[in-house]
């Protein structure tokens, strides 16, 4: 074996500590890694070569949607979420790279290995970087979303002041065991959530955050709705309606970043109010709550990038029609570069 190939994966890498659970597997140039259309089976680090990702186009021929080099990791998404290989990715030259698959990876996360829940938050990372990445790619173009501005931004934290209670007009606690958020929480990590939170009821219109604001919570929807929306000087977007059980503000907190999108009620709302140390408490821990959050998380996450290449699909179609080939190619590498696609549901 060569010196190359007993190099560990970097630290900075999600990979970094999975070596327990990690096999070697080599390509010969011209190799398929993963094949499109094929089930996901884990994901990829390139420890040595080159590969690329392409996607065969319905009018025959393919496309080079993304490259992976040294130190590269694609199929990620696949640790955490059964789906298929939107690309093929081929081995541009001989290639050499770790290969950790979903169960063991899943078995790692169980037994709450530290290394597995670091994993996961780098997981977490990189899905909101695609999502961000391709949300900004969605907003680029015309939408049957966009609409005009409606009414002034608050000029300051539309919550402040805002009365919060461990009550509501309804038995909210009695109500958390049906919400899809918590579908694998026990009782008692479930009872812990709770228990960092405060209840708000919100009337119709009014607003939950501002983009650009600094994030000092998260909200879990408990009866009704918030709309969250982009906004510019001329015109919003809806970027989705977050309806009970849905997790809403969460990626502020974990980046330590601003809003990034507005948010406001879609009609008369509940929501569980999660402030940022507590929640973070729990998120960076290593609990039986730390392994259910980190999967709620994750789904909430493969829904908006369900959401978006939906967007995308429509935005390639239309281009298409219009006969715009730049335009489908562009938005097709786009979609497709992202390697791995969940299933629907």
């Amino acid at each position: 074996m060569s010196a190359a190939s007993q190099k560990n994966p970097p630290q900075s890498s999600p990979f970094g500590q999975l070596l327990a659970v990690a096999r070697e597997v080599s390509f010969v140039k011209g190799a398929e890694l993963v094949r499109q259309g094929e089930l996901s089976r884990g994901a990829f680090l390139i420890r040595t070569g080159a590969a690329e990702a392409r996607v065969a186009l319905p009018g025959g021929g393919t496309l080079g949607v993304a490259r992976f080099g040294e130190g590269d990791m694609f199929g990620e998404m696949a640790l955490i979420e059964r789906g298929v290989c939107s690309a093929t990715v081929v081995a541009r030259s001989n290639v050499d790279a770790w290969f950790v698959g979903r169960d063991d990876f899943r078995a790692l996360v169980a037994s709450r290995e530290i290394a597995a829940l670091e994993t996961q938050r780098a997981i977490t990372r990189v899905l909101a970087g695609k999502l961000g990445a391709l949300n900004s790619q969605v907003r680029r173009h015309p939408s049957a979303e966009d609409r005009p501005c409606g009414g002034e931004v608050p000029g300051g934290d539309p919550l402040a002041g805002m009365a919060r209670s461990r009550h509501a007009s309804f038995d909210w606690r009695a109500f958390l065991p049906v919400l899809p958020f918590f579908e694998l929480f026990g009782d008692d990590e479930r009872d812990e959530l709770a228990s960092i939170g405060q209840v708000l009821e919100l009337p119709r219109g009014a607003w939950a955050f501002v983009a650009g604001r600094a994030a000092e919570a998260c909200y879990l929807v408990l009866r009704g709705a918030l709309e969250i929306f982009t906004r510019d000087a001329e015109k919003e977007r809806r970027v989705a309606i977050s309806g009970p059980g849905e997790l809403v503000g969460f990626m502020a907190l974990i980046d330590s970043a601003p809003r990034a999108n507005n948010a406001r009620a879609r009609e008369a709302a509940c929501l569980l109010e999660l402030p940022r140390a507590a929640f973070m408490e729990i998120y960076q821990g290593a609990s039986a709550s730390t392994v259910a959050l980190h999967h709620a998380i994750h789904r909430s996450l493969m829904r908006s990038l369900a959401r978006t290449n939906t967007q995308l699909t429509r935005l390639i179609s239309h281009a298409r029609l219009a006969a715009r080939h730049d335009k489908a190619v562009e938005l097709e590498a786009a979609l497709h570069g992202q390697v791995f696609r969940a299933h629907a549901g």
